[in-house]
């Protein structure tokens, strides 16, 4: 069984047991958390799309860990103009581990 949900803006194609990263979530590291914006749930054969989400359908994940990514380097270079800017960027996460998926 597999689901496909929403969050932090972004979309993800889940499963049982797996572990992934996600936006930063707003919880404790061992909390559980529901995930409610469920777009498709497919179980063998059988896929049931929402419009936009499935009714009733949602997942269930435990928080492992937070934590930031690597630094990204932003570089503005403007020729000839005495101009450079640089920048750093380390955006955080929050790794999760989906504990169950109901339709």
């Amino acid at each position: 069984m597999y689901a496909i949900i929403v969050t932090g803006g972004k979309q993800y194609r889940v499963m049982k047991d797996e572990v992934l990263r996600v936006e930063k979530l707003d919880a404790e590291a061992g909390a559980n958390v529901e995930i409610n914006e469920v777009l498709l749930v497919g179980n063998g054969d059988s896929v049931t799309v929402g419009t936009p989400t499935v009714a009733g359908a949602k997942v269930t994940a435990t928080i492992k860990s937070h934590g930031r990514l690597d630094k990204i380097r932003i570089v503005k270079f403007r020729r000839r103009k005495h101009h450079r800017k640089q920048m750093g960027h380390r955006q955080h996460f929050t790794e999760i581990q989906i504990t169950g998926i109901t339709a």
